[in-house]
């Protein structure tokens, strides 16, 4: 239960900073994309069905708000928690290489589905444009973020079982 609390405030507090403190801090129209950090993170820490939820409910905050048809940005963001689950037996919380390589390929698979669907099935074929100057700056400016972001999210995460495994540890 405690979980699922903080599962709420950590998806609306993203999705408000995404909407508001980062488009202020966008750099040439590109902002951090921080549901895909929320997504990716309680994908691979908690598995593929809680991925699934936390990318469904990501998504439909995104389809509600922005979205021109609602459940496409739900559908999108629950296949990314779904991909990222499967990782959850390579989860290690000390390792932040993994959630990076994830979040990074999850970004990047996000924006290359939102192209072929939103650009090039209109008829929008300038790909090296599209990847130039929107997906890979948006890529890194997403990973910057990360590295503040994802300590945070695994702070807020850590039950009382991990902490006596790392008190055990430590012994």
């Amino acid at each position: 239960m405690k979980r699922n609390i903080i599962l709420f405030f950590v998806i609306i507090t993203g999705f408000v900073l995404q909407t508001t403190l980062f488009q202020t801090l966008s750099f040439g129209g590109i902002s951090p994309n921080i549901l895909i950090i929320i997504t990716a993170s309680y994908g691979f820490m908690f598995g593929k069905q809680y991925g699934m939820v936390v990318g469904f409910l990501c998504g439909l905050l995104m389809d509600v708000f922005y979205g021109d048809v609602l459940g496409f940005y739900a559908l999108i963001y629950l296949y990314i928690g779904a991909a990222n689950g499967i990782f959850n037996s390579l989860f290690y919380q000390e390792d932040i290489k993994l959630p990076l390589l994830l979040i990074t390929a999850s970004d990047l698979c996000y924006s290359l589905v939102c192209y072929i669907l939103l650009y090039l099935l209109r008829g929008r074929f300038n790909f090296v444009f599209y990847l130039r100057n929107i997906i890979a700056p948006e890529i890194v400016y997403t990973i910057f973020v990360t590295v503040f972001l994802y300590p945070c999210i695994l702070l807020l995460n850590r039950t009382k079982a991990d902490a006596g495994y790392d008190s055990q540890r430590e012994r």
